[in-house]
């Protein structure tokens, strides 16, 4: 199956097709990103569901309940702790906290430093019908105890800032279900370009 953003696609998990776009302001209009877009020609290769809830989701300093959280790895290794965001304003309102380089400090334990929120919203631009998130510059890290392999994660805790000063907070909670972990591998296209 062949994925064309770092974000989650419709045919591989339908409750989180729009897992990865930007929208959070006091009233739900979009927040101004000031950074150019950046070249997304990474695929998902390892694509981990979880279970439970948000005990905070705050975007843009709002609060927010969350509908589910993933984690998604990009075959180039950048890593995005994705939520689905419950906001009755708008249903494509995704938030991922963005990074590389994570590490493991053992077998229940990894962190991730975050360089990038990617944002999306109803009101984003589409591809191939899918939201482009937005890209804000940020810093913070995120921390995951559990592990995939044993498919069990106790919670997700994210903290970042962007570089407008805006603060993103997430505290997941397993309710003990295990993670649900996909390998993607790539193929070819099962459709051929008209337009090539």
């Amino acid at each position: 199956m062949r994925l064309c953003r770092p974000i989650l696609a419709a045919a591989l998990v339908p409750t989180l097709v729009l897992l990865a776009s930007p929208c959070f302001a006091e009233s739900s209009a979009p927040i101004p990103v000031n950074n150019p877009p950046g070249q997304q020609t990474a695929f998902i290769d390892l694509l981990a569901l979880m279970s439970g809830h948000c005990k905070t989701l705050k975007v843009a300093g709002r609060t927010f309940p969350c509908k589910t959280v993933a984690y998604a790895h990009g075959d180039k290794g950048r890593v995005n702790f994705t939520v689905a965001v419950d906001d009755p304003a708008d249903d494509n309102h995704v938030v991922s906290f963005s990074g590389e380089n994570g590490k493991r400090a053992d077998d229940n334990s990894y962190e991730l430093p975050i360089d990038r929120m990617l944002l999306n919203s109803k009101d984003r631009p589409k591809v191939d019908g899918l939201p482009v998130p937005a890209e804000q510059t940020s810093t913070g890290l995120c921390r995951q105890t559990g592990n995939f392999a044993a498919k069990k994660v106790n919670d997700v805790t994210c903290s970042a800032t962007d570089s407008e000063g805006r603060k993103y907070e997430l505290l997941f909670v397993s309710d003990g279900t295990p993670v649900s972990v996909r390998r993607i591998r790539q193929s070819a296209p099962s459709i051929q370009d008209p337009f090539k």
